[in-house]
């Protein structure tokens, strides 16, 4: 008998997802923002992604064992929530609320999933559901999936789950062992987090973008080591201004209605108003080189006192919560002297926990499940599907089939053409790496600001990532450790920033993915035929999508994007369409 995990994650945050193992393989994985064409689809259900995994597999709801979902009950024999009661005493209603009624999020959860499950056509009365504490699932989503067999590291760093912020632990023979977790307010992610929306962006999407503004200021103009220290193994907040709730938030009034943030205005106070508009200007490029430099300095401390002795034993550590998106501190572990490879699961946000709770209840039913090589897990389309799609469409395309999709695409980018390029099974997570991307030549001159400015409608400032040859990894990275994820920044050779300098940051780094021709032969043999053309084996690479929407999943959402832009060619499959 198979043993079929479905895990759902969503239903009362962001990111809701939906991923199906059987006997321990990741058949299918999903993001509902794909289906349903809102960003992160916050407050949604992974009703859509649920039943693109079921239908994919080809399986009923009876054929499910379990369904897992990365949220539990918290005891009140635990510290969590009488550390949170303690720690917001100036909100004395959160602080009962979470003594007295400190499961109530989790019995919502619970509701509206099984709600989820009644639509899809399972029976609420017999459905076996197993609830997974959320930081438990970023473990398993980092070290079930990282293949390591020696005694590994696991490391979670995010805003929150149900209490916990932050998870050090060990895996070991295929079981998860807890040594220490951290609580709400006390939240590196939750401040980084408060940070990127005093810079002017959305809190769970724009993390990265600090990052990327970072770079420009300097680290060490503003001192921003109030905020947070990391003392005798304990991390504090300072909660006078940031991972603030109830009175003690900023307010701006917006739209007519009264908006609270994650920062007081004693924040305000020191560092002087919120930014506005897209200009990375002084002083805000110097607030995200501090806030970027303290994440990294604190969260190092953290992973040597705690995780420091496994480390220097066996060099392996798994990493996810959404601070394992932060490339920048990535980098740095990676330098460790005691590290030999750094496994971050690749959809490390929320995003990722479906997998992370189906990967730990199909563990703990006694079948370990694969390693993670590649994230093409959603749906694909044939060429029929997408003539049809051109077929429908008003905006009436013209479509041509053709052959050697990479020689002609190669030609395309070669003569300076940016491509949107549609192939394969969609990604999970949140990096395009060769299903769903838009393309360029990183020897061009000019070609990011081409497709920041006319296809993307992005901040000018933001840097593109280089796809490339497993052969070229090592000679333009200086590493031969595994990248196929997007995952971690690396300092370019100084050779190779004058050959590909569309694709290299400001501060001479690229966060690339390097690619082993098995899991993407056709984006493979491209960057093949651009070596052939250019010299160099490698491709910028950005997400098919514009600002503010999600990455592309069917052919009628890429034609939509397609004649929103100003792009000029998209090839999806064999089929090439022009404007």
């Amino acid at each position: 008998m198979a043993l079929t995990i479905l895990g759902l994650s969503g239903s009362l945050s962001h990111d809701p997802s939906a991923a199906l193992y059987i006997d321990g393989k990741l058949v299918a994985a999903a993001e509902e923002e794909r289906f349903i064409r809102d960003k992160h689809a916050k407050g949604r259900m992974p009703f859509a992604a649920a039943k693109f995994c079921l239908d994919f597999a080809g399986i009923k709801p009876h054929d499910v064992d379990a369904v897992a979902i990365p949220f539990a009950p918290i005891s009140l024999a635990e510290p969590a929530r009488w550390h949170y009661a303690r720690r917001y005493w100036y909100a004395p209603d959160r602080a009962l609320d979470a003594l007295f009624n400190g499961n109530r999020r989790y019995r919502r959860y619970r509701g509206r999933i099984l709600e989820c499950l009644k639509q899809l056509g399972f029976d609420s009365g017999k459905v076996d559901l197993v609830p997974v504490e959320h930081h438990l699932t970023h473990a398993s989503s980092a070290y079930h999936c990282s293949g390591f067999t020696e005694k590994t590291a696991i490391l979670g760093i995010d805003g929150k789950g149900e209490y916990a912020t932050t998870f050090f632990g060990y895996g070991e023979n295929g079981r998860i062992h807890k040594i220490k977790e951290f609580y709400d307010p006390d939240s590196l992610g939750g401040l980084y987090g408060a940070i990127t929306e005093y810079l002017g962006f959305e809190m769970l999407d724009g993390e990265y973008k600090v990052m990327g503004m970072a770079p420009y200021g300097d680290p060490n103009k503003y001192d921003f080591s109030r905020l947070a220290k990391f003392e005798n193994g304990e991390l504090v907040i300072n909660t006078d201004y940031a991972n603030v709730i109830g009175l003690r938030r900023y307010k701006e009034a917006e739209n007519g209605k009264s908006r609270g943030y994650f920062f007081s205005p004693k924040l305000i106070d020191w560092l002087g108003p919120r930014r506005q508009g897209d200009i990375a200007d002084d002083p805000y490029i110097h607030y995200a080189a501090s806030m970027q430099k303290l994440f990294e300095d604190i969260a190092l401390q953290m992973i040597d006192h705690y995780l420091g002795d496994i480390l220097r034993e066996t060099g392996r550590l798994a990493f996810a919560g959404g601070g394992a998106l932060n490339v920048k501190l990535n980098q740095r572990i990676i330098a460790r002297p005691d590290l030999k490879e750094l496994f971050v699961q690749p959809a490390s946000g929320d995003s990722g926990t479906a997998i992370g709770a189906a990967s730990y209840v199909s563990v703990a039913r006694g079948v370990p499940v694969e390693k993670m090589e590649h994230v093409f897990l959603g749906p694909a389309y044939s060429n029929e599907e997408v003539i049809a799609a051109c077929e429908q469409h008003p905006s009436k395309p013209q479509w041509q089939k053709i052959d050697a999709v990479p020689q002609r695409v190669a030609r395309l980018l070669a003569d300076g053409q940016p491509v949107a390029w549609f192939q394969g099974r969609m990604e999970f997570g949140p990096r395009a790496l060769g299903g769903r991307s838009i393309l360029g030549c990183p020897s061009v001159p000019g070609v990011a600001d081409r497709i920041n400015e006319q296809i993307k409608f992005r901040e000018r400032w933001r840097p593109f990532c280089p796809s490339m040859l497993d052969t070229v990894g090592p000679q333009m990275l200086g590493s031969d450790h595994p990248a196929p994820f997007m995952t971690f920044t690396f300092a370019v050779a100084p050779e190779w920033k004058a050959r590909v300098p569309e694709v290299v940051h400001e501060d001479g780094t690229s966060r690339a993915q390097v690619l082993r021709r098995e899991f993407n032969p056709r984006y493979y043999d491209l960057m093949l035929e651009m070596e052939k053309l250019t010299g160099n084996g490698v491709v910028l690479n950005t997400s098919l999508n514009r600002r503010g929407e999600p990455m592309i999943c069917s052919p009628t959402d890429a034609l939509n994007m397609f004649f929103g832009s100003d792009l000029q060619y998209l090839v999806m499959e064999d089929v090439l369409v022009t404007k």
